[in-house]
């Protein structure tokens, strides 16, 4: 069983779209995939309203999931950490006990633009046609993700 955690900062936005996005691309039997936020703002919140209905409009339902914070923990629960952007990679970065910790850090954009460290954009201060820019990110990066895993 494989375990990967999509984090970005919140936990309401880019990352539980990630993780429901790589959920429907992967068969639930070989593989967890959750996600967190490395602030604790939204801790036991549902993703935001404009996540939830990008994800609704392609089929992804992400309305139970819930926010929590990234701890030192998910080192050891999980075998790939996606960041959404360099500020969250450092953060996660930050939290690492030694190598083994950060070898399992990495950019979700480099999938799609290998060592290019591109950002997901945080949508969350902007219209809905962020949110629906985000989800495309996500969706080409989640499919070279799934199609390396299967």
């Amino acid at each position: 069983m494989t375990k990967i955690l999509m984090v970005c900062l919140g936990n309401i936005c880019r990352s539980p779209l990630a993780e429901g996005i790589l959920r429907s691309k992967l068969p639930y039997e070989d593989f967890v995939i959750d996600s967190a936020g490395t602030a604790n703002y939204h801790t036991g919140s549902n993703p935001d309203n404009r996540s939830i209905t990008v994800g609704n409009k392609y089929g992804i339902n992400i309305s139970k999931l819930m926010g929590r914070q990234f701890s030192v923990r998910d080192f050891d629960d999980f075998d790939i950490i996606y960041a959404m952007d360099g500020s969250n990679f450092d953060n996660i970065i930050r939290l690492a006990r030694h190598e083994a910790d950060k070898a399992k850090v990495k950019m979700i954009l480099n999938e799609v633009y290998p060592d290019q460290n591109y950002d997901v954009p945080d949508p969350y201060h902007g219209g809905t046609h962020g949110f629906e820019n985000v989800y495309k990110m996500l969706d080409e990066a989640c499919d070279i993700i799934a199609e390396k895993l299967k």
